[in-house]
């Protein structure tokens, strides 16, 4: 594997499985040191230990609390001096019924999910400034839009959606290049056990994916770390669905 990522640093949120754990080995598979967040430290211990080299960073913090995330970036500054992209990639989310679903949920979902790219940015971006670096936000399908039953998972993923193209105007002039990912049907540790929960779910869902099937997290990875590197270099703004032709149908249904 050609290491594009040499030298550079990486701070990647939600590390600890799925999409942030195969990102964040990607990264380091590419010669990157890899800052591991998450909220759950043991998870994060697992993921390193199966990197190949002490290259990486245990970084434990709640990316929705504002003093978590100044936390843990002055210690990545303190510890390698600067950072070249960020992973936005920490979230949540749950299905349920507009009216019955408690309000808490919905701030919660905005909390982690919005709150956590904000502050994530607002702390990272005078440094990928002096670095000349990158943001990739993982937002969704559901973020490009709606769906039935994701009402609150739809707003916070639309919401991650348009504040990527709006910094990537913003920042770009300041050599900054910011964008996004829009998976599909992933399956991780918390889909998987919902699948087997809920198998009529899963068969729904891919019906939809021309492709026939789920994505993997490492396919979602090799997405981000393209638009994190040089060969994106003039990519910026963008919302990449990696849906297996999803967002190719028209949503009707099939005349053959």
């Amino acid at each position: 594997m050609i290491p594009r990522f040499q030298g550079k640093v990486v701070v990647v949120t939600g590390a600890g499985s799925g999409i942030g754990a195969a990102t964040a080995t990607r990264f380091h598979d590419e010669g990157a040191i890899v800052v591991l967040n998450g909220r759950r430290e043991s998870k994060l211990h697992e993921v390193s230990a199966a990197l190949s080299s002490d290259r990486y960073m245990i970084g434990a913090a709640d990316v929705s609390t504002a003093e978590d995330v100044e936390t843990l970036v002055s210690s990545v500054i303190r510890q390698f001096g600067k950072i070249d992209i960020v992973v936005n990639n920490a979230g949540t989310g749950a299905v349920g019924d507009f009216l019955t679903m408690p309000v808490d949920r919905w701030r919660d979902f905005f909390a982690v999910n919005v709150d956590g790219i904000f502050s994530m940015a607002r702390v990272t971006l005078p440094h990928l400034i002096k670095s000349r670096g990158s943001i990739v936000n993982v937002s969704s399908l559901s973020g490009l839009g709606g769906d039935r039953g994701l009402s609150f998972y739809n707003a916070t993923k639309g919401a991650v959606s348009n504040l990527t193209r709006s910094l990537a105007i913003e920042f770009a002039q300041k050599g900054v290049r910011i964008n996004a990912v829009s998976p599909t049907t992933v399956l991780t540790e918390l889909t998987t056990s919902v699948f087997e929960q809920y198998p009529e779910l899963l068969a729904r869902l891919l019906e939809r994916i021309p492709m026939g099937r789920a994505a993997q997290p490492e396919e979602v990875a090799s997405v981000i770390a393209f638009l994190a590197s040089d060969d994106a270099s003039f990519v910026n703004g963008v919302n990449l669905p990696v849906d297996g032709g999803v967002d190719a149908s028209s949503g009707q249904a099939p005349f053959m």
